[in-house]
């Protein structure tokens, strides 16, 4: 037989089954589009999530100062730490696998005034690099930069909500604040950003200025020195040296303020790569855990594909039989049941993913929460899916329609369909 011929004996036969035709197809484009469309939408929330977490910071190691816990160098443990402003660039000198290390010094509650409008922010200062490391996208203007630093002049950059309390709708740019005691000009303004966690409020809602103006015009309160930060900032030059930069970090900070460097209590420090790497375990799993639901899901699918294949099979013994009696081979029946299920399983497949993918691609048009990115359906869920309804429905259809074809003639045509 040619396979123009087989071709239309296949097309023949699934018209003058259409039900049962049409049942096996959506048992398995059904199949297809659950598992798809769970794991996409573990995809969506994973992507989302992480995301959202980038917007905090980029691979950042925030340093706290702390009590020590160990007796050092004959002090006693119990010591109160603050970090001092020369500290960033002499950890920076000491720590050749950080990219940064910069100081960080902020004030709450500090009272803002516009000509429009008033209100009690916080005031942080750092160095240029922080808009980088702390993931500071710019709307209008600029960030303050090493001249600004260098000339401690009095410039701000404003968050995106602090912009809509203190001038609502108006421009902001090159408008003076009153910051506390002190003229500041707007140099820059804050796009919207989403961000999942903090240790001194949303960015959205901050005064940005120099960290010479910060440390000039609103220094530490005693106990600590006015030369005192309140953190400091160091990133990785790259993720294999994530754990070099943390030991450089404690050395240099346990050689200044003599300390311990095995002390985690003198110097806390708040891993974002290590809580990244934590989240992500945590959303693989519900991207696992929501792809073996539309596993399930897949294999009941498939549990009736095989119980439509193996009645087909059935229903067509005394079929086989005819065929036998003019001459058919087995091998030439067991090739028109295989013609005919591939041709099923290529056609549903197809459907499936198309309809899949199209239902993601239209739940994506619609504005989707922060934390999740959509639905991102992957490749390798839809092959895998179609792989696996695909090999049960040629494997319930091939072992019987082998078995039939085994039979003699006459015992098949004596075959009642249900009997």
């Amino acid at each position: 037989m040619s396979f123009r011929d087989l071709l239309r004996d296949t097309l023949r036969t699934l018209s003058a089954h259409k039900l049962r035709t049409a049942l096996t197809m959506f048992g398995i484009a059904w199949g297809i589009v659950s598992i798809t469309l769970m794991v996409a939408a573990g995809e969506g929330l994973r992507v989302g999530q992480a995301k959202v977490a980038e917007q905090f910071a980029k691979d950042v190691l925030i340093i706290h100062a702390g009590r020590t816990s160990l007796q050092a160098g004959g002090v006693r443990a119990g010591r109160r730490l603050f970090w001092e402003a020369e500290d960033a660039a002499f950890v920076g000198e000491q720590s050749p696998d950080c990219r940064y290390v910069l100081p960080e010094l902020g004030q709450g509650n500090v009272p803002v005034r516009s000509s429009y409008n008033s209100a009690a922010l916080n005031v942080n200062g750092s160095w240029p690099p922080f808009q980088e490391i702390r993931s500071i996208p710019v709307a209008e203007g600029r960030y303050p930069t090493w001249q600004d630093e260098a000339q401690g002049t009095r410039v701000a950059f404003i968050g995106s909500d602090a912009k809509k309390q203190l001038f609502g709708s108006r421009p902001a740019m090159g408008e003076t604040l009153q910051v506390g005691d002190f003229p500041y000009t707007i140099v820059g303004v804050m796009q919207h950003k989403e961000q999942d966690s903090s240790y001194d409020g949303r960015d959205i809602s901050k005064i940005f200025i120099p960290f010479s103006s910060m440390l000039r015009d609103f220094p530490n309160r005693p106990p600590a020195t006015p030369q005192s930060v309140d953190r400091l900032l160091a990133q990785p030059r790259s993720i294999d040296q994530h754990d070099a930069c943390k030991r450089q970090v404690r050395a240099a900070l346990g050689r200044k303020h003599g300390f311990d460097p095995r002390d985690e209590e003198a110097a806390g420090m708040w891993d974002t790569m290590e809580e990244s790497q934590a989240f992500r375990e945590m959303t693989d799993g519900m991207k696992y855990f929501l792809g073996a639901v539309g596993l399930a899901t897949l294999l009941i699918g498939g549990i009736g594909v095989m119980n439509v294949m193996l009645v087909a099979v059935r229903e067509r013994t005394r079929e086989i039989g005819v065929r036998k009696a003019v001459g058919a081979t087995k091998r030439s029946i067991v090739r028109q049941f295989f013609a005919e299920t591939m041709f099923v399983v290529f056609l549903s497949g197809g459907l499936g993913l198309g309809v899949a993918y199209g239902l993601c691609a239209l739940v994506n048009l619609i504005p989707m929460p922060p934390f999740f990115a959509g639905l991102l359906p992957t490749w390798s869920s839809g092959f895998l899916a179609f792989l696996l309804l695909g090999t049960i429905a040629v494997l319930s259809a091939l072992y019987p329609a082998s078995r039939a074809a085994s039979v003699d003639p006459i015992e098949a045509l004596r075959t009642e369909v249900g009997g």
